[in-house]
Protein backbone atom coordinates (compact mmCIF):
# COMPACT_ATOMS: atom_id res chain seq x y z
CA UNK A 1 0.00 0.00 0.00
CA UNK A 2 1.41 3.45 -0.54
CA UNK A 3 1.10 5.82 1.94
CA UNK A 4 2.19 9.46 2.29
CA UNK A 5 4.06 10.54 5.33
CA UNK A 6 2.64 12.81 7.86
CA UNK A 7 5.89 12.55 10.53
CA UNK A 8 9.13 11.26 10.14
CA UNK A 9 9.21 7.13 10.27
CA UNK A 10 12.24 5.51 11.52
CA UNK A 11 12.95 2.81 8.82
CA UNK A 12 10.89 3.89 6.30
CA UNK A 13 11.23 7.62 5.41
CA UNK A 14 10.82 11.29 6.12
CA UNK A 15 7.80 13.65 6.25
CA UNK A 16 5.99 14.38 3.00
CA UNK A 17 7.53 11.16 1.57
CA UNK A 18 5.58 8.92 -0.45
CA UNK A 19 6.25 5.13 0.51
CA UNK A 20 5.24 1.20 -0.08
CA UNK A 21 4.33 -0.19 2.92
CA UNK A 22 2.79 -3.58 3.83
CA UNK A 23 -1.14 -3.12 3.93
CA UNK A 24 -1.21 -4.65 7.56
CA UNK A 25 1.52 -1.88 8.53
CA UNK A 26 -0.14 0.60 7.51
CA UNK A 27 -3.76 -0.32 8.30
CA UNK A 28 -2.93 -1.00 12.36
CA UNK A 29 0.03 1.22 12.77
CA UNK A 30 0.75 4.47 10.95
CA UNK A 31 -2.80 5.24 9.70
CA UNK A 32 -4.21 5.27 13.31
CA UNK A 33 -1.58 6.84 14.80
CA UNK A 34 -1.63 9.78 12.00
CA UNK A 35 1.60 8.92 11.20
CA UNK A 36 0.99 8.70 7.45
CA UNK A 37 -2.22 8.87 4.96
CA UNK A 38 -3.85 6.53 1.96
CA UNK A 39 -1.81 7.69 -0.96
CA UNK A 40 -4.90 8.84 -3.01
CA UNK A 41 -5.35 10.91 -5.90
CA UNK A 42 -6.37 13.92 -3.23
CA UNK A 43 -3.82 13.39 -1.08
CA UNK A 44 -0.70 13.27 -3.96
CA UNK A 45 -2.47 16.63 -5.19
CA UNK A 46 -1.73 18.53 -1.24
CA UNK A 47 1.33 16.82 -1.26
CA UNK A 48 2.75 18.74 -4.20
CA UNK A 49 1.01 21.99 -3.60
CA UNK A 50 2.94 21.44 0.21
CA UNK A 51 6.23 20.48 -1.47
CA UNK A 52 5.88 23.71 -4.43
CA UNK A 53 4.68 26.48 -1.17
CA UNK A 54 7.75 24.86 0.56
CA UNK A 55 10.43 25.43 -2.16
CA UNK A 56 8.67 28.82 -2.94
CA UNK A 57 9.31 29.67 0.91
CA UNK A 58 12.73 28.60 0.54
CA UNK A 59 13.54 30.65 -2.17
CA UNK A 60 12.34 33.66 -0.48
CA UNK A 61 14.14 32.82 2.25
CA UNK A 62 17.86 32.74 0.31
CA UNK A 63 17.08 35.44 -1.48
CA UNK A 64 16.69 37.67 1.52
CA UNK A 65 19.81 36.48 3.39
CA UNK A 66 21.84 37.45 -0.02
CA UNK A 67 20.10 40.82 0.31
CA UNK A 68 21.24 41.21 3.91
CA UNK A 69 24.92 40.06 3.37
CA UNK A 70 24.99 42.49 0.35
CA UNK A 71 24.03 44.89 3.13
CA UNK A 72 26.62 43.78 5.58
CA UNK A 73 29.63 44.60 2.67
CA UNK A 74 28.99 48.45 2.95
CA UNK A 75 29.07 48.53 6.40
CA UNK A 76 31.58 48.96 8.85
CA UNK A 77 30.23 48.58 12.79
CA UNK A 78 31.96 50.76 15.04
CA UNK A 79 31.93 49.77 18.71
CA UNK A 80 33.21 51.98 21.71
CA UNK A 81 35.21 50.07 24.48
CA UNK A 82 37.31 50.92 27.31
CA UNK A 83 40.89 51.09 27.17
CA UNK A 84 42.96 48.65 29.58
CA UNK A 85 46.65 48.45 29.96
CA UNK A 86 48.64 48.35 26.51
CA UNK A 87 45.97 49.09 24.10
CA UNK A 88 43.93 45.91 25.08
CA UNK A 89 40.32 46.21 26.43
CA UNK A 90 39.07 46.30 29.43
CA UNK A 91 36.91 42.94 29.14
CA UNK A 92 36.10 41.82 25.56
CA UNK A 93 33.87 42.59 22.43
CA UNK A 94 31.35 39.56 22.33
CA UNK A 95 29.12 38.53 19.30
CA UNK A 96 26.04 39.64 21.30
CA UNK A 97 27.54 43.28 21.59
CA UNK A 98 28.53 43.10 17.23
CA UNK A 99 24.63 42.02 16.80
CA UNK A 100 23.09 45.15 18.93
CA UNK A 101 25.52 47.40 17.67
CA UNK A 102 24.02 46.60 13.99
CA UNK A 103 20.94 46.79 15.28
CA UNK A 104 21.30 49.98 16.19
CA UNK A 105 23.58 51.74 13.85
CA UNK A 106 22.45 50.19 10.36
CA UNK A 107 18.72 48.53 11.16
CA UNK A 108 19.87 44.81 10.81
CA UNK A 109 18.71 42.48 12.81
CA UNK A 110 21.08 39.30 13.03
CA UNK A 111 21.02 36.69 15.65
CA UNK A 112 23.73 36.65 18.02
CA UNK A 113 24.27 32.77 17.01
CA UNK A 114 24.47 33.30 13.27
CA UNK A 115 27.71 35.34 13.88
CA UNK A 116 30.64 33.23 13.73
CA UNK A 117 33.47 34.39 16.20
CA UNK A 118 36.52 32.42 16.67
CA UNK A 119 37.15 33.95 20.16
CA UNK A 120 36.13 37.71 21.27
CA UNK A 121 37.86 40.44 19.96
CA UNK A 122 40.04 41.45 22.79
CA UNK A 123 42.08 44.56 21.12
CA UNK A 124 41.17 47.82 19.37
CA UNK A 125 41.68 48.06 15.60
CA UNK A 126 39.19 46.19 12.62
CA UNK A 127 38.67 43.02 11.89
CA UNK A 128 36.04 40.91 9.84
CA UNK A 129 34.05 38.86 11.60
CA UNK A 130 32.10 36.23 9.53
CA UNK A 131 28.45 35.63 9.91
CA UNK A 132 26.05 32.31 8.54
CA UNK A 133 22.63 33.73 7.41
CA UNK A 134 21.60 30.50 6.39
CA UNK A 135 20.64 28.47 3.06
CA UNK A 136 24.72 28.47 3.07
CA UNK A 137 24.76 32.49 2.73
CA UNK A 138 28.14 34.03 4.21
CA UNK A 139 28.23 37.21 4.55
CA UNK A 140 31.20 39.46 6.57
CA UNK A 141 30.61 41.96 9.07
CA UNK A 142 33.62 44.70 9.04
CA UNK A 143 34.08 45.61 13.09
CA UNK A 144 35.75 48.35 14.09
CA UNK A 145 36.96 48.58 17.69
CA UNK A 146 37.69 52.35 19.08
CA UNK A 147 38.63 53.71 22.26
CA UNK A 148 35.43 55.03 24.38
Amino acid sequence: MKVILQQDVKGHGKKGQMVEVSDGYARNFLLPRKLAVEANAENINTMKMQDKALKARQAEEKAQAEAVAQRLKECQVKIRAKAGQGGRLFGSVTSKEISEALKAQFQLDINKSKIVQPEPIKAFGGYQIKCKLGYEVVGTIQVMVVEE
